[in-house]
């Protein structure tokens, strides 16, 4: 298999498309709203500490008309807008542009980029990147390039004692611009790809949970059935007694003859069901619940058996006696994923080996295929890798692989992929489990 990954249709359908407005992480207003206070009470005390401490000359009514604009514009928001109101992309893009556009204009009439603050014009894009869409954040990154572009080719000096002009050389001036857009530029795509990879891992893990109660879910439907069976044993039995009286009074009667004797055999239809229902009560399936581990694999394995691939079974083991497990919905779903998947890529055979010593159990699952692509083997288990190289095959989001994963490592497990040698091709998954971790009675 030059390729594995596991399809997960019940809970994943289509591409996920990580720059969709729809699904990425919307900015709250209140955010913004409080960065920004924070903003304008950096900028009042350095401008006040610059003109009235320092007594440096600056253009001092300018700068505060802009420090006002931004409060303005935080106190119309406050007042407009509920604290929880999130924003949609292109209303934060805009309101960065502001934030933005207010702390260049600031920078502009106080020096440019000799200004020490320069490099602050980076935090609106890193805002952008950690919370909105791939390209509204590349189009403020441009717009900030722009903006330290012009601060390049200010014209006003930067304030400093009286009658000293402090005159940055063009060959300085050119590495201030070359810091501050590539601080811009690696701080936006390391916050981008951080945020990006929490969000893959919360909706994956999510989606691990839905899967894993889905799989409880069914577990239980036994204990379910028979509990329904057992709460309606008591009525049914009245309507089959009353049936049977009908039948005695009105058996010989033409008009209701017939129906009464449909009715009293359709009850005793339903009876036979429930009393089939009866025996999967829980205090007669503890035996189904603990069972031997080759039986559990058997389990596993036996619904991929009609697909043409030839899935073979091998037990080995030091002599020690066989590990009885519980039926854990956890490890049946993941070992399920790894087997299909193995079928799905196998050419002719899967091998299935079931190992287990006094400390381990380690169940091996091997195919014949063409193995996994060296560059995916090295990121195997993350969520939404989307690669797919077999023509035949659906393409998928690479979540199944990894909700297989989470699943069997919660039970204690270890997971190992890679591709066997010249005498085994193709790829192998190992899981290993401590012994105590997976027998019946230590707390699965």
């Amino acid at each position: 298999m030059t390729q594995q990954e596991v399809d997960l249709g019940a809970v994943t359908t289509g591409t996920r498309e990580p720059d969709d407005p729809t699904t990425s992480r919307s900015l709250r207003l209140q955010t913004i709203v409080r960065l920004r206070w924070l903003a304008v009470a950096g900028q009042s005390i350095a401008v006040v500490i610059v003109a009235l401490w320092m007594r440096f000359p600056m253009p001092l009514i300018p700068s505060f008309l802009l420090i006002a604009l931004l409060a303005a514009v935080n106190i119309h928001l406050t007042l407009r807008y509920p604290p929880a109101h999130r924003l949609p992309p292109a209303a934060a893009f805009t309101l960065l542009g502001i934030d933005l556009a207010q702390l260049t204009a600031l920078l502009f009439i106080t020096g440019g980029l000799a200004n020490p603050f320069a490099p602050l014009v980076s935090v609106p894009v890193i805002i952008s990147s950690a919370s909105q869409p791939k390209w509204y954040s590349v189009a403020l990154a441009l717009l900030a390039v722009l903006g330290v572009t012009a601060l390049a080719f200010s014209p006003f000096a930067l304030p400093w004692y009286g009658g000293t002009v402090l005159a940055i050389p063009s060959a300085l001036m050119l590495g201030f611009w070359s810091a501050i857009v590539s601080t811009t530029a690696f701080a936006a795509f390391y916050t981008y790809r951080v945020s990006l990879e929490a969000s893959e891992l919360a909706e994956a893990l999510a989606a691990t949970e839905l899967v894993l109660q889905r799989e409880q879910h069914l577990s239980q439907l036994d204990g379910l059935a028979a509990a329904a069976a057992h709460e309606l044993g008591t009525p049914l039995a009245t309507i089959s007694v009353v049936a049977k009286e009908m039948e005695r009074e009105l058996g010989a009667d033409p008009r209701f003859g017939e129906d009464v004797q449909l009715l009293r055999s359709q009850a005793e239809r339903c009876r036979d069901i429930l009393r089939r229902l009866t025996t999967l009560s829980s205090s007669d399936e503890a035996h189904m619940r603990n069972l031997p581990l080759s039986s559990m694999i058997e389990e596993v394995i036996a619904p991929h058996r009609e697909f043409g691939i030839e899935i073979r079974l091998v037990n080995e083991g030091d002599g020690t006696r066989e590990p009885v497990t519980t039926r854990n919905p956890g490890i049946l779903y993941g070992l399920g994923n790894l087997i299909e998947n193995a079928v799905d890529y196998a050419k002719s055979a899967v091998t299935v080996t079931v190992r287990s010593t006094a400390d381990l159990v380690a169940v091996t699952i091997g195919d014949d295929g063409d193995g996994y692509a060296p560059d995916i083997l090295a990121r195997i288990g993350e969520p939404y890798v989307t690669r797919r190289l077999k023509e035949d095959s659906a393409g998928g989001l690479g979540l199944g692989l990894f909700i297989a994963k989470t699943l069997l490592e919660r039970s204690g497990a270890m997971l190992t992929f890679e591709n066997g040698g010249a005498e085994r091709p193709g790829a192998q998954v190992r899981v290993v489990w401590p012994r105590a971790a997976i027998e019946a009675g230590a707390g699965n």
